[in-house]
């Protein structure tokens, strides 16, 4: 029945043909697919207008505020897909953990996790909890239209990092310190976090989206064996959780070159490729692991942008015949989306990929 774990949500639109999807799924689309990570955001004028004075979790947990926000590169940009407006913390928060985002800094802990106390006391996280979220969904399928919705959630790795460390962290020492010091409790505090995460996606699945990606913005920070031993079974509780839902799983780390074949064993349908690593690279390493081609996303510098319009087709060009060598290719940019970045620059590649 809808609302059960890993069953199709009888909100779910029938997009068969929409060119991410079909990418996403290793067949050939009508065209190269096209979208931005966090191109609902600051580089958009009418976004900075919406939040004006609206502090971010207030936004994110406003239906109709959400609902705009994700649509307007949509409208804008002409995207293949819409990204869930959010953020990684929005569960934690959600749940009643006291966090908040703090402009210039980002996510900021009222109290770091670093004691068994602190993890035993750590709440969960029920569907009713974001139901905000789930109503702001329902009203962006009714302006879709053929545009596929794509979920968003942080991995347990990066939500714990925030957690232990009380904020954006550098070298993320107290989180490292904590999980070969004490990995028992690293282990429980990961494993709740993976069922708050797959609670959160789990409602958006059940609202109706299309797609979703799993969030692990600082995995690039351990080594191949930490992130087996401490990070891969908790982002694979979280992949296996949402797979009955026969929707494409998207996960993206931030230099994690050399966990990509991990990521993608973790349960990954697409694995995001960051700046640093050429997606044909990318491509073998990941074929020569599993034995089998990969779907790819990415991946364009976001800085790129800035530069003059010769560079950046010459860039996108690149990426693009690149790609070729993956099952699938979604075009993306290797991380977000700059503040500074020109909206008609975003507009303009969007274009290009759309006629290569």
């Amino acid at each position: 029945m809808p609302g059960s774990p890993g069953s199709p949500a009888a909100a779910r639109r029938d997009l068969a043909e929409a060119p991410l999807l079909v990418a996403a799924r290793g067949g050939t689309p009508s065209h190269l697919p096209v979208w931005f990570m966090r191109q609902a955001g600051r580089s958009l004028p009418e976004y900075r207008s919406l939040r004006e004075g609206v502090p971010m979790m207030r936004a994110c947990f406003d239906p109709a505020l959400l609902a705009e926000i994700t649509m307007q590169p949509v409208r804008r940009h002409g995207v293949d897909a819409a990204i869930l407006f959010s953020d990684i913390v929005v569960p934690l928060f959600a749940a009643g953990v006291a966090v908040d985002i703090v402009p210039g800094t980002g996510p900021v802990v009222a109290e770091p996790i670093r004691t068994a106390k602190a993890v035993a006391e750590l709440p969960g996280l029920s569907a009713g909890q974001v139901e905000p979220v789930t109503d702001g969904i329902a009203l962006l399928l009714r302006e879709l239209g053929e545009t596929p919705l794509i979920g968003f959630a942080g991995a347990p790795f990066t939500l714990a990092s925030y957690l232990i460390e009380g904020g954006p962290s550098r070298n993320h020492e107290h989180t490292k310190a904590l999980m070969h010091a004490e990995p028992e409790l690293w282990h429980a505090l990961a494993d709740k976090l993976a069922d708050v995460t797959l609670a959160f996606l789990r409602a958006q699945l059940d609202a109706g989206v299309d797609a979703v990606q799993l969030f692990d913005s600082w995995a690039g920070a351990l080594s191949r064996r930490d992130y087996r031993e401490f990070v891969f079974p908790h982002s694979a509780k979280v992949l296996a959780g949402v797979a009955g839902y026969g929707v494409p799983r998207i996960h993206f780390g931030v230099g994690t070159g050399e966990l990509l074949p991990a990521m993608r064993e973790a349960g990954a349908d697409v694995v995001g490729v960051d700046w640093r690593i050429p997606l044909d690279e990318a491509t073998s390493r990941l074929t020569e692991a599993t034995g089998t081609a990969p779907v790819v996303q990415g991946n364009l510098d976001p800085a790129l942008l800035m530069a003059s319009w010769p560079v950046i087709e010459a860039e996108v060009r690149r990426i693009a015949d690149e790609g070729k060598a993956a099952r699938g290719h979604i075009f993306n940019l290797g991380h977000g989306v700059l503040p500074e970045t020109d909206p008609t620059v975003l507009t303009r590649v969007v274009e290009l990929v759309h006629s290569l």
